[in-house]
């Protein structure tokens, strides 16, 4: 089970589209480009509905809990696309992941990976970050984050970055949540899920 942990229940609320235009972030002192974000694998939480995502990946491998959490698999990869809607089937979650590799499952196995899944070319954000990028893209692409701080995820200890899109402007009110691995001296942090929510969860 993904579980995204230490996240402000106001942490999830944005929206997916074509990306908007860069602005400048006249608060500090080096004024560094910040963005807002609007889509996650081509899909905009709160516009978009699960048909939309069922046309693009077709049918999803499996689902959780009460039947509406949609995954999608990335084999080759190792990665989940997580999809939740409402009841009338508006999306309100996206999520990518990294997946532990599970060589013993049928539905994981790199059988046949000899190129990239059609998918996995989508499962970015409008913005081009994608999971297993280096956590000083998302600041160079985004800017620093509204708050920051430790998380876990199946155990592992992450670092989180929460980023609120309301200086956007009444369109844009989502949140963005991205996980990193921890940077160390021996290697830079990796992200390892980005998570785009409509306002109401």
């Amino acid at each position: 089970m993904l579980l995204l942990t230490c996240v402000p229940a106001h942490a999830f609320a944005q929206a997916s589209g074509s990306p908007r235009k860069a602005e400048t972030n006249v608060s500090t002192a080096t004024s560094r480009p910040r963005n807002d974000e609007l889509t996650l694998a081509g899909l905009r939480p709160g516009r978009d509905d699960i048909a939309k995502a069922e046309r693009l990946f077709r049918e999803p491998s499996g689902t959780k809990y009460d039947g509406t959490n949609k995954i999608w698999q990335d084999p080759c990869r190792h990665q989940l696309l997580s999809i939740i809607p409402d009841p009338s089937g508006t999306i309100m979650e996206v999520r990518v992941a990294q997946a532990s590799p599970a060589p013993s499952s049928k539905s994981l196995s790199t059988e046949g990976c000899t190129s990239a899944p059609e998918s996995h070319v989508r499962w970015t954000t409008g913005h081009g970050l994608v999971v297993g990028n280096s956590c000083s893209r998302v600041l160079a692409l985004y800017g620093q984050p509204g708050s920051r701080g430790p998380s876990t995820k199946d155990g592992q200890q992450l670092e989180l970055f929460y980023y609120a899109f309301d200086w956007a402007g009444p369109e844009v009110p989502q949140v963005m949540a991205v996980l990193c691995t921890p940077e160390t001296k021996a290697k830079p942090g990796r992200v390892v899920e980005i998570t785009l929510a409509a306002p109401s969860l």
